[in-house]
């Protein structure tokens, strides 16, 4: 009898031991490791400064997702060449996240699932008319959250570009020909606020003509490259984001050679629709987004939203934060996408 007690004794320490091993071996195995993470931006401003801006976030990330239960060894930012360039990417595994508009988004959801959509500072003006952006400048920030943004058409300082001013100023409507006569400054075409809703308000208002009906359109390769353009007079009207302003202000003297300040040579002359926000999307065919990655990378985006040197990262693109976006939330910029589709097949 004593020796089966002792037989049964020791089989109990064997087998306490290698649970107790197991249990060690499941709590390790709950941090799962990233070699890479490739996070994607696009080039909405100068792409130095972008890369500058964002460096702390490698940090950030490897912070927050091990958090989440992922070790990430390595967090690469990637400032794309151009907003297409960062879709292609998504789309091919090449990025694993990307900071990219709705627009670029829906553009590219054959290989990107939306993960997340930026909340940012409203501001305070919001309206239709543009002789009321024009009547209360500057535009301010404003202490409310919104989820959505409006794009301006912007006239500058050259002859054409005040005599547009002037008529909106004095409440005429603009006519085709005012509008056709001027040198236009635009983004790509899956840019949001530089292509495709400024596109849906010249179809609203010109009897379905758009874009690419403008005799004088060039393509510039960043916000900072409308500005410059308009600064020296070399297109009469932009289209942008309607903070970009503020974003330009200093530089306009200090940089685009202007002696009177941005509010006091530029006026809108058009205001688009509201654009839902930026969204952080993310790879379909990248190897390391599952499902429980997906979910980790919403939380950390939100998490560092919330910190000092989050908040300074994600200023850059003038985020305030984040919150849990759907696919659906950008069925307008679908509904976009579809008539600009329409309209260069006509």
């Amino acid at each position: 009898m004593k020796r089966i007690m002792s037989i049964l004794l020791v089989c109990a320490v064997s087998l306490t031991a290698l649970f107790a091993q197991g249990g060690k071996e499941l709590s390790q195995g709950t941090t799962k490791e990233i070699k890479t993470l490739n996070v994607y931006f696009v080039p909405s401003r100068e792409p130095e400064e972008i890369v500058t801006a964002t460096a702390p976030l490698k940090q950030l990330l490897k912070d927050e997702l091990a958090n989440q239960g992922y070790t990430v060894d390595n967090v690469v930012i990637t400032v794309g060449t151009s907003y297409e360039a960062v879709g292609v990417a998504l789309g091919a595994g090449t990025a694993d996240v990307g900071l990219i508009p709705g627009g670029t988004y829906v553009l590219y959801d054959d290989g990107a699932d939306v993960i997340l959509t930026a909340t940012r500072d409203g501001l305070s003006i919001d309206s239709d008319d543009p002789k009321v952006w024009n009547d209360n400048k500057p535009t301010e920030a404003s202490t409310t959250q919104a989820v959505g943004y409006r794009s301006l058409l912007i006239a500058g300082p050259s002859k054409k570009g005040q005599e547009l001013a002037a008529k909106v100023n004095a409440g005429q409507k603009l006519t085709w020909d005012d509008i056709n006569s001027a040198n236009w400054a635009i983004m790509g075409s899956s840019s949001s606020a530089g292509y495709i809703y400024p596109y849906i308000w010249l179809m609203q208002n010109y009897d379905g003509k758009g874009i690419t009906d403008l005799t004088h359109a060039v393509q510039a390769d960043s916000y900072g490259s409308e500005f410059a353009r308009l600064a020296s007079g070399q297109v009469d009207v932009l289209v942008t984001y309607a903070d970009a302003r503020r974003d330009y202000a200093q530089k306009w003297s200090s940089e685009f050679g202007r002696k009177a300040s941005i509010w006091d040579e530029t006026n809108v002359i058009g205001v688009t629709p509201y654009i839902y926000n930026d969204t952080i999307s993310v790879s379909k065919t990248s190897k390391i987004m599952t499902p429980e990655f997906k979910t980790a990378l919403q939380q950390a985006f939100i998490n560092i939203a919330k910190t000092d040197e989050g908040k300074k990262v994600i200023a850059i693109y003038s985020h305030k934060g984040y919150q849990v976006a759907t696919s659906s939330d950008y069925d307008n910029e679908r509904t976009a996408q579809k008539i600009i589709r329409e309209t260069k097949k006509n």
